[in-house]
């Protein structure tokens, strides 16, 4: 059984980001059209589910997963 990865908190500056945003701005992709391939390939996950729209708005709290990486949304 594996422990999971710890949970870097990142924060926004504010109460919402869209996905594709967040995945840059935490520094877990250098360019959208990474952020892009990867959502579309349902690597990403949103609380712990796959979420395919690199739109969707994330709230403070969200916990996005990449890879090993766990990033939430902070103030």
């Amino acid at each position: 059984m594996t422990t999971p990865a710890p949970i870097a908190d990142v924060s926004i500056g504010g109460t919402s980001i869209r996905l594709g945003q967040f995945l840059k701005f935490a520094g877990l992709f250098d360019s959208g059209g990474d952020v892009k391939e990867a959502v579309a390939d349902g690597l990403v996950t949103v609380n712990g589910e796959v979420d395919l729209r690199r739109g969707r708005q994330l709230q403070l709290g969200d916990v996005v997963a990449f890879q090993g990486h766990r990033v939430r949304v902070s103030p």
